[in-house]
């Protein structure tokens, strides 16, 4: 281990701290011709005359958002390679920003997991550990199997709205209106629902099993569950009846059904605990005194959906609103 480390394998791919760039001979002995910088950090550009350089500004903190840069980094490591030459990727240290950004490109390569990747670069490496925000990115750059642009990965863009939420959360406001993912919105229609959620008085749909969030009882964070204790509520993601409502700037208020107006939930957007002990962020629930779930038809039987109201904004339905 130095301050040029090569991964281990058939590639010509190194990792290393900030000080490596001082080693202008251990740099041309290795063949290096591409660089990818992974800091925040005033950079001596003079230093980079002789190679492609790429730089991604990202400081080694949990909540800094790496993920987004893995398809470029990825493109322009296989550049590198491709084209006969070495390539450096380093951050101040060489131990987590540039090790992830490694992890994602072996992972995208060689389909394996975070920790199969982390494995090989610690061969050469020992001391490399992403930060915990960036091993979680890591899983879920997996999980996506790592798409060359994440930008319309639903996965993505619902964590991209979860993090929002867990700012504004921090900061004790409610998300911007165009920050609010509406679930149904996104929709693909290519899931049944198994159930859906009616208002007990009109009758209207107003969610169906595809938006029920799943609740973890007794984790870490939470009361432990009462002995025989049932869940009141169905929490929800958001949905675009609650439109008007979610998008009043408020941390948190009840939410009233679109056809008959009776008060038939609430949302909080700091959270709520549920009466089983669950703590759900954001909480948007209905309640279960307000609401029938009737079972969904069998497929082939005519769809009932959960219907639009008229658009106040107008705007225009994503791919499944139509139907919801």
């Amino acid at each position: 281990m130095g301050l040029l480390d090569k991964i281990p394998g058939e590639l010509n791919l190194f990792i290393g701290g900030l000080f490596t760039l001082r080693r202008k001979q251990a740099l041309q002995d290795s063949g290096i011709t591409h660089v990818v910088s992974v800091l925040r950090l005033p950079l001596d550009q003079e230093q980079f005359k002789d190679f492609a350089h790429k730089v991604v500004e990202v400081d080694d903190v949990d909540d800094e958002n790496l993920l987004e840069h893995f398809p470029a980094c990825n493109k322009f490591i296989q550049d590198g390679l491709d084209g006969g030459g070495g390539v450096l990727v380093h951050c101040a240290m060489g131990k987590s920003r540039s090790a992830t950004v490694v992890c994602a490109y072996l992972m995208q390569r060689y389909g394996i997991t975070p920790m199969d990747a982390l494995s090989q670069i610690r061969e050469a490496r020992p001391f490399c550990e992403p930060n915990e925000g960036f091993m979680k990115q890591l899983d879920l750059y997996h999980s996506m199997a790592t798409p060359e642009n994440v930008e319309e990965t639903p996965a993505y863009q619902r964590w991209l709205y979860e993090r929002e939420v867990e700012m504004s959360r921090a900061c004790g406001q409610a998300p911007a209106p165009e920050n609010i993912r509406f679930e149904d919105e996104h929709d693909q229609g290519t899931s049944p629902a198994d159930y859906e959620l009616r208002c007990r008085k009109c009758r209207r749909t107003l969610a169906t099993s595809l938006y029920v969030v799943a609740l973890h009882k007794n984790t870490k964070d939470q009361q432990p569950s009462r002995p025989g204790s049932e869940c009141s509520h169905y929490f929800l993601d958001p949905l675009s009846w609650m439109r008007p409502e979610l998008e009043a700037g408020k941390m948190d208020g009840r939410l009233e059904c679109p056809k008959c107006k009776t008060n038939v939930g609430k949302y909080a957007w700091q959270g709520m605990q549920c009466s089983c002990g669950d703590w759900v962020v954001p909480g948007i629930s209905l309640a279960k005194g307000k609401i029938d779930e009737v079972k969904s038809r069998p497929a082939g039987s005519a769809a009932l959906g959960i219907r639009m109201p008229p658009s106040s904004t107008g705007r225009k339905g994503g791919p499944g609103q139509q139907n919801l």
